[in-house]
């Protein structure tokens, strides 16, 4: 008689809700109906090598969080990452970018900052937390643990994971007998 033993049948879980979280994010609801969002799943070496990056930043910057959450990584099974193409114009003209109008917004030079590029358009970054908020709640109601993190998403950008992508954020995911995104300490 076939057997799933726990190991195997939790990490296909896993992955069966890390592709479920794809979907979340892409049907989440878009400002004006117009799809920016980028998504891709992480594990195996290529988790490993975003980790790493993450301990490097860590070093580089000297900000522990970043190696506490390399850590999170590592003991995850796979990566959700989540970006926006947040320099494209929406065309609202409502100056939350920190220009007059959208076509100045979409003259203006986009610059690279430490983790993202921007000026980055109001209606992209909330349809980013959007999508982020819909795929971590389907992780959820499937009962596996997941954290949204910005540091993720700094180290993906430096990898060029989602290379389309001016903002990232990144979403491990679980299942051990004790979520391991909480009671963390730096």
């Amino acid at each position: 008689m076939p057997i799933i033993r726990s190991e195997d049948g939790e990490k296909e879980g896993i992955m069966q809700v890390s592709k479920l979280m794809l979907v979340s994010a892409r049907t989440a609801p878009k400002s004006g109906g117009v799809d920016d969002i980028l998504t891709a799943i992480v594990f195996g070496e290529e988790k490993e090598s975003l980790a790493a990056e993450m301990d490097e930043i860590a070093e580089e910057r000297k900000i522990d969080e970043f190696k506490r959450d390399a850590k999170n990584v590592k003991d995850s099974e796979a990566v959700v990452l989540i970006g926006v193409r947040g320099t494209k114009k929406f065309d609202v003209n409502c100056g939350a970018c920190g220009y007059a109008n959208c076509d100045e917004f979409e003259k203006a030079e986009k610059r690279t900052g430490q983790d993202f590029t921007g000026a980055t358009c109001i209606f992209k970054a909330l349809d980013l937390g959007i999508a982020l908020g819909s795929a971590a709640k389907t992780a959820s109601i499937l009962n596996v643990d997941n954290r949204i993190m910005y540091r993720i998403g700094a180290a993906a950008r430096r990898l060029n994971l989602l290379p389309e992508a001016s903002v990232i954020m990144g979403i491990p995911v679980s299942a051990k007998g004790k979520s391991i995104y909480f009671d963390r300490k730096s």
